[in-house]
Formats: C-alpha cells, sequence, structure tokens
C-alpha cells in the first residue's frame, strides 16, 4: 500500500506556516494572552454597520458568494476612481499573493524581495518553485533602488514592495517610488502591498495611471476596516491582468457574509476615520512607554509600532519571550538588523495598560 505521490518541488518543501498563531501559543502556554499585540489586527474592531449587515446576512449563509463580488467591486472602483475591471476582490492580501505567484510564477523563474520582509509572500513563491533573490533593508526601509537593481541582474518575474513597510513601519513618498520605477526593467511586475495605506501620510501611495501595466497594488480590509477574521482584499490593476486571475482563481472562495460586511464597512467613513485617530493615540501611547523604559520607538505610518530594544536580536528575542510569559503577545522582525526590535500593535487602552506593567518586568529578566 502506498500513499499519495508528491511532485518533488512539493516533497522538497517542509510543512511549515510563515507565523505561529497566538491561538498555538496560548494552548502551547496553557493559558490565554491578557494583551493581544502581535497580529497588526484593529483591536478596536469593525464598524457597528458592518457587524449588523453581517448579522443579518448570516441567515443566508446557505448561498454562495457572489463569485465576482460585484456589488463590493462596483463601491471600491467609486471610492477609489477606477473601473470595476481594474478591481479584484480576494481572500485577503495573503489569498492575492498566491494568486498572482500561481499566474506569473513557473518553477526556475527568478524573484525579488526585501530580506526580512511579508514572509508569506516567500512562502508562496517557495510553494510554486520561483527562486527568491533578496536584498537588504536601508535604513530600516525597504530598498526601491536596490530591488529593481537586483531585478535587472536576475531578470526577474515580479518584484515584492511594502510601503507602508512590515515589520518595521517605515514608509517612502509616492513621488520616491514613481522615480525609482524608471529603473524597474521591462517585462518585471511590481506588487505594490498597500495593506496600511490608510494610516500612511497623504501622498504615501504612488499617483500612477490605474491601466500601467508595471504595477498591481494589494489592499485589505484586515487592517484599518477590523474585518482580519473575515479575510477580504482586493488588488488595483490593469484591466488586462485583473481579468487574467480569472484563469486561475477560486471563483467561489469570497465568503459571502464577508463581502457583505466588507461593503458596509467601506461605506462607513466615520468609524474609519475615528479608527485612525485611535491608532494614532496608541501609537504615542506606545512610543511614551518604550521612552520611559529606555528604548527607541521608531517613525511607523502603520497601526503598529516597532521598538528598538537598544542591543542585538538575541537581548530582543529575550524581551519578546518575557513578555510572551507574561502574557503579552508581540512579535519581532526575522533578520538582523531589524531584529534589534520587537514589534507592538495599536491597542485599546486596557492593552496598553497591560504592557505597560510588563515591559519593564520583560526587560529586567531579559538583562539578567
Amino acid at each position: 500500500m502506498t500513499g499519495p505521490r508528491y511532485p518533488e518541488l512539493i516533497a522538497r518543501l517542509p510543512s511549515a506556516v510563515p507565523f505561529v498563531g497566538p491561538e498555538a501559543q496560548e494552548r502551547d502556554r496553557g493559558a490565554a494572552f491578557k494583551a493581544r499585540l502581535g497580529a497588526n489586527e484593529s483591536l478596536f474592531g469593525p464598524s457597528p454597520r458592518a457587524i449588523t449587515a453581517m448579522q443579518e446576512a448570516a441567515a443566508e449563509i446557505w448561498k454562495y458568494g457572489d463569485a465576482g463580488s460585484h456589488e463590493l467591486r462596483n463601491a471600491l472602483a467609486g471610492s477609489l476612481g477606477v473601473a470595476s475591471e481594474n478591481l479584484l476582490v480576494g481572500e485577503g492580501i495573503d489569498g492575492l499573493l498566491g494568486y498572482l505567484v500561481r499566474l506569473l510564477v513557473a518553477p526556475g523563474d527568478a524573484v525579488v524581495t526585501s530580506e526580512g520582509a511579508y514572509p508569506t509572500f516567500n512562502y508562496h513563491v517557495a510553494g510554486y518553485g520561483g527562486v527568491l533573490h533578496k536584498v537588504p533593508y536601508r535604513d530600516d526601509h525597504e530598498d526601491p533602488a536596490a530591488l529593481f537593481a537586483k531585478a535587472a541582474e536576475v531578470d526577474a518575474k515580479l518584484v515584492y514592495l511594502a510601503n507602508p513597510d512590515n515589520p518595521m513601519g517605515s514608509w517612502h513618498s509616492g513621488a520616491t517610488l514613481v522615480a525609482a520605477m524608471d529603473n524597474l526593467p521591462d517585462g518585471t511586475l511590481l506588487l505594490l502591498d498597500e495593506a496600511y495605506i490608510e494610516f500612511a501620510p497623504d501622498g504615501t501611495s504612488p499617483a500612477l495611471d490605474v491601466e500601467d501595466p508595471r504595477v498591481i497594488r494589494m489592499r485589505t480590509f484586515s487592517k484599518a476596516h477590523g474585518m482580519a477574521g473575515a479575510r477580504v482584499g482586493y488588488a488595483i490593476g490593469a484591466a488586462d491582468l485583473i481579468r487574467s486571475f480569472d484563469k486561475i482563481r477560486n471563483h467561489f472562495g469570497m465568503n459571502r457574509t464577508a463581502q457583505i460586511g466588507a461593503l458596509a464597512a467601506l461605506n462607513d467613513a466615520d468609524w474609519l476615520a475615528r479608527v485612525k485617530q485611535d491608532v494614532a493615540l496608541a501609537k504615542g501611547r506606545i512610543a511614551q512607554i518604550a521612552r520611559d523604559n529606555g528604548l527607541e520607538p521608531l517613525p511607523s505610518a502603520t497601526n503598529f509600532v516597532a521598538v528598538d530594544c537598544g542591543a542585538d536580536g538575541a537581548f530582543a528575542r529575550r524581551v519578546l519571550e518575557e513578555l510572551v510569559r507574561l502574557g503579552v503577545f508581540v512579535r519581532m522582525p526575522f533578520v538582523p538588523p531589524q531584529d534589534r526590535c520587537i514589534r507592538i500593535s495599536a491597542g485599546r487602552p486596557q492593552d496598553l495598560d497591560v504592557l505597560e506593567q510588563a515591559l519593564p518586568v520583560a526587560l529586567s529578566a531579559a538583562r539578567e
């Protein structure tokens, strides 16, 4: 009796996930976290209109979702000033990343990203046999010039760039990216991850024609709209590229209730404005807590703050482990020199009260 015959590529891959979620960590430690500040979710929650809309839609969950996400795409088109043909709705940015890699990357194709950038993208590239080429961050920012130069060197199909960046919270102006794209090689597509764009300063998103064939943008309802569990993301790009996703995507992958909730969230501008204000206040308090403990918060255009622990990655990892032991879920960058930091999501006052009490204890233990 034999089991399944895996392709050689799949057989070589590790059975692993890019992140160990907080629920798994809670099971391992045998207790719930007191403050969940590691996943960059919105602890301020979704719009009450979205909650009501999803509650009202729950009784009709027997229906498949609209395979074209027609209402949500049209509403997004109106808010962004583009045509619905320039938009694709998918199962969060993670799902869209997988579709894009499947669409473009064959075994052996070169793909460029930054060393220490979002690992789920790398996971998809590895799964389709792409060859990852990485460049270092520069001054805690992803380096567009180095990314595009590497793309030219290796004839990359795809370049990944997050703006604002995760895990550092840094950002480039849109004008900087537009100028850098003069050196993006022909035939290379820039994948611009704008998951945190709602928190960024005006002008962070580059002013490019939506039909520019050199770029595809990805955004989400997981961050500012507080719907991470609903898995709703969207891509913005040239109509021909967006249409090509129909060749390979899961047409009924979008949850019907999630689509309805996202539409209601999109139409609640007041709630979004309130969340942005709450996030700004929370980031200010995280920065103050860090400074009160002799640490340095980095500037952030996201809903988290990277805090420089003032030593190396081993020390920052001890701080993180002590915080987890004390019931505070946080994460940290994986690659030096960024791994000198821990990353703390914007939380509610009660969450940051827990952080304020735990951080000096964790630092003391880490130093011992």
